[in-house]
């Protein structure tokens, strides 16, 4: 054997030549992730450089003539700094910002492709877990930094977050005074500066950690010729899916820069400083926090109970634990799916998401409830867009809320049902030919001809064995037909 650093990268690239990767455009969505992070990780790198992350008030000198003289703190006086005085800086402003709305959905629209077609199941439900904590990471990331600017509209909503927190009995006063180190708006600035640095490097911890597992279980793909528990149908690692997901992270990467060129976000010099005293009117959170602000403005008004000598405001408590319900659900669906089903199985062939009628129901329902909780924080949008009362809109979300994930799960698994009766009158049938035929009898009637070949195994739904799929040796691997050669036996297990 050449030990050799150019033996072993030429076992290296050999060993990448022979790893097939399923050509599907969900697995893209994974590199507009990194992409997001990547842009988030640099341009946080060089912001921190020029950024003062200090509560300590003084007189703003720069540029910008309406807000000079005025009292601001260190680290709004310096966003501005880097806003309209350093070159290049709204620029990098802005890219980190934008990066910082795009990551959050592009990781739910991979949570909702991995759900929808089974994307979850074993070996991979702990891939799940760390990519729903990727999400929670990418959230923390985003809120913290939001407030950093220490703008009127980043002040509004650390106001929320304290009445939120001094709602939650028996803790909520510790938790107020640890997370702003005293009374409103004490050392907040500091505190999530920490948090601000060390969420995005959990978050990386935790792409690194899920990449490792995506590389031992190797990747899963739909069914279609030549595909089965045991083989992959896919191009090359190496050099075609390499490049088309350079290709991709460097388009994602350029469109980030071109909306941070193009397309202002964050004006905080026309937001003002921040101050205890005073609130922005039409203050909205970031998007992907939306559902929070929007869960606690469903709750009706003065909704408390006295309760063992406290005061229990379920005006905060129920939204709270509503989320949180959520969120858990989220995480360990995986797990209760397969004590329910008592599935016990590896799946390397994903579902149709019509073969999976309660799965895709309950999909439907999760994504109403969040949509629902997301729609509510624009209540004020939509009641002033369309000329209707806000209370009214409310009323009407919180209906949609409480029924809507019911509708939904009945709705869907009904579509799925429909769409299996129609796939098996397909199959049974066959395909509409357009010709139409008389026969002896004077009647007419159309035929129809056979559906086979790729579109068959599409409307089918893969037979898994009764048995788990244990390791053994090296499974086969080969590309697309109609896109590269067949690629050899490859070295990964299934």
């Amino acid at each position: 054997m050449d030990d050799t650093a150019g033996g072993r990268l030429g076992r290296l690239v050999a060993r990448l030549r022979a790893r097939a990767v399923p050509n599907r455009w969900s697995g893209y969505l994974g590199v507009v992730s990194g992409a997001s992070l990547g842009v988030l990780l640099v341009t946080g790198v060089v912001l921190m450089v020029f950024y003062d992350p200090s509560s300590a008030l003084v007189r703003y000198h720069g540029s910008y003539e309406p807000l000079r003289g005025v009292e601001v703190s260190e680290a709004y006086a310096s966003t501005l700094r880097i806003s309209l005085d350093l070159r290049g800086g709204l620029v990098l402003r802005q890219a980190h910002h934008w990066a910082a709305l795009v990551l959050p959905a592009s990781v739910l629209l991979q949570l909702a492709s991995l759900f929808f077609t089974g994307g979850f199941r074993r070996p991979r439900q702990w891939g799940w877990v760390l990519l729903v904590g990727v999400l929670l990471l990418a959230m923390v990331s985003g809120w913290s930094g939001y407030a950093l600017p220490d703008d009127s509209l980043s002040g509004t909503g650390l106001r929320i977050v304290q009445g939120v927190a001094l709602g939650v009995p028996v803790i909520g006063t510790w938790v107020t005074f640890v997370l702003f180190d005293g009374e409103f708006p004490g050392r907040i600035i500091e505190n999530l500066y920490l948090v601000h640095l060390a969420a995005p490097a959990l978050l990386v911890v935790l792409v690194v950690v899920r990449l490792r597992m995506a590389w031992r279980d190797g990747p899963a793909q739909l069914p279609g010729p030549g595909r089965s528990e045991s083989t992959v149908v896919g191009l090359p690692l190496w050099p075609a899916a390499t490049v088309r997901a350079g290709g991709m992270f460097l388009i994602t990467t350029g469109l980030l820069v071109l909306m941070a060129g193009t397309m202002t976000i964050s004006p905080v010099w026309l937001y003002g400083p921040a101050s205890p005293a005073a609130a922005s009117a039409g203050s909205q959170p970031d998007w992907y926090m939306g559902f929070l602000d929007g869960a606690l403005r469903l709750v009706p008004p003065g909704w408390e109970v006295v309760w063992l000598g406290r005061t229990w405001t379920l005006a905060v408590l129920v939204p709270l634990a509503a989320v949180g319900v959520f969120f858990t659900l989220l995480i360990s669906y995986p797990f209760l799916e397969s004590r329910l089903t008592r599935d016990r199985q590896e799946h390397h062939l994903l579902d149709r998401p019509r073969h999976t009628p309660n799965r895709t129901g309950t999909g439907a329902a999760g994504i109403t409830f969040y949509g629902a909780l997301w729609a509510a924080a624009s209540a004020d949008v939509i009641a002033t867009q369309f000329h209707v009362s806000f209370e009214g809109v409310i009323w009407v979300l919180r209906v949609v809320t409480v029924l809507g994930p019911l509708a939904a799960f009945v709705i869907a698994r009904g579509a799925c049902l429909a769409l299996q009766d129609d796939d098996h009158e397909l199959l049974a049938h066959g395909a509409e030919s357009g010709r139409v035929v008389r026969d002896p009898g004077g009647g007419y009637s159309e035929i129809h001809r056979p559906v086979e070949g790729r579109r068959r195994l599409g409307l089918t739904r893969p037979e898994t064995s009764p048995h788990p799929v244990l390791d053994g040796p090296p499974a086969p691997q080969a590309a697309d037909a109609d896109q590269e050669p067949a690629v050899p036996a490859a070295g990964h297990r299934r």
